[in-house]
């Protein structure tokens, strides 16, 4: 099985700390989230990731030389970012004749078990399958209503949610979801996950821990947290 690890992200929130280091290996718990993510892909049996690179991506590359195990990555370096949905569809030939694929957010963190994923996109039957948790705040995430297991509206970042229920950045691909991707550059959450209502189902990570990194106090929760949920 293959995956797309979208991990070129700027971090600008991070800043000044992605100034020097780009956000995929900002640490939590001593280890590069971009490694825990790596093995997470592994232990679910992905084989073979493709991360695409931006930001400091010779800082990416030198890391990911270091590596030994774990699956196959092609690091595929973007001089203009493509928008999350843009990767995916720039790099089309990689899960070609795939019966699916992974695509995941690497600025999340989360221990959910990505074969729960897999699993339930082998057994729903539909060309997507996305990752839902709850939202404290539905405001600053993509909003979903759901019936029956099929999604039925998408909203990203709505003034007035019309639910709680969260995309959590893990999806289960088939390739056909491609040809749905149309240039210029193109985001998941705004631009495909709109064409796939009516057409996704959704599995729930459940009480998995997740949160998205993307502020200094979001670090500073997850470096407090993440030791002890791994050990629990």
């Amino acid at each position: 099985m293959k995956a797309v690890l979208l991990a070129a992200g700027l971090g600008t929130r991070l800043r000044p700390l992605t100034d020097h280091v780009p956000k995929c290996l900002v640490e939590v718990g001593g280890r590069p989230m971009l490694d825990i993510w790596l093995d997470a892909l592994d232990a679910a049996g992905v084989g073979e990731v493709l991360v695409n690179l931006h930001h400091l991506a010779p800082l990416v590359r030198r890391h990911l030389a270091t590596r030994d195990g774990g699956p196959r990555v092609h690091a595929v370096e973007e001089p203009e970012l493509l928008g999350s949905a843009g990767t995916l569809r720039a790099n089309r030939a990689f899960v070609e004749g795939e019966e699916m694929f992974l695509a995941l957010n690497a600025d999340n963190l989360t221990d959910f078990d990505l074969r729960v994923l897999i699993d339930a996109h082998r057994a729903g039957g539909a060309i997507a399958t996305l990752s839902v948790c709850h939202a404290p705040d539905p405001t600053r995430c993509g909003i979903l209503t759901v019936h029956d297991g099929l999604v039925t509206g998408f909203t990203e970042k709505p003034a007035e949610p019309a639910s709680s229920l969260a995309n959590a950045g893990m999806y289960a691909f088939s390739p056909a979801v491609l040809d749905l991707i149309g240039p210029p550059p193109r985001d998941i959450g705004y631009d495909l996950l709109p064409e796939l209502v009516g057409h996704a189902r959704v599995v729930s990570i459940g009480d998995s821990w997740f949160l998205d990194i993307g502020t200094p106090a979001a670090l500073d929760r997850a470096r407090g947290e993440w030791q002890g949920r791994r050990a629990s």
